[in-house]
C-alpha cells in the first residue's frame, strides 16, 4: 500500500478558528515558561479560553474568533509563534480534520 502524499497547508488559517491554545500540554506550558513566553502563558492562563457552543470565549467574556496568535501580512495567514507552538498545533496535519478545506471522508 503506498502512502499518501502529505497536503500542502494552503495557510488560510480555518484549523486556527477553534483555540488551540485550549489544548496546550503541560510540556507545552513548562517549554513557555523556560522559554520565558509570558505573552502566551498569559493566554492560556489568565484569558482561558472556552466553547460556548456557538462561539469561542475567554473566561472574561470576550468573544473571540480565532486563536490570538493567528496573524496576517495581506497576503497569507501565519502563525506568530510557530516556532514554539503547542504540540496539536504541531502533530496537525492539512485535510486531517473538517477544519480544513482539503478534508476528505
Amino acid at each position: 500500500m503506498e502512502k499518501e502524499p502529505d497536503i500542502q497547508c494552503l495557510r488560510c488559517g480555518s484549523c486556527c478558528h477553534a483555540d488551540m491554545m485550549a489544548y496546550a500540554s503541560p510540556e507545552d506550558i513548562r517549554r513557555w515558561e523556560t522559554e520565558g513566553r509570558t505573552d502566551i502563558l498569559a493566554h492560556v492562563r489568565e484569558y482561558e479560553t472556552v466553547w460556548a457552543g456557538d462561539r469561542i470565549v475567554t473566561a472574561r467574556g470576550i468573544h473571540l474568533t480565532s486563536c490570538v496568535f493567528l496573524n496576517s501580512d495581506g497576503k497569507n495567514l501565519f502563525c506568530e509563534i510557530y516556532q514554539t507552538r503547542p504540540m496539536v498545533c504541531r502533530e496537525y496535519r492539512p485535510g486531517s480534520s473538517e477544519l480544513c478545506p482539503q478534508f476528505k471522508n
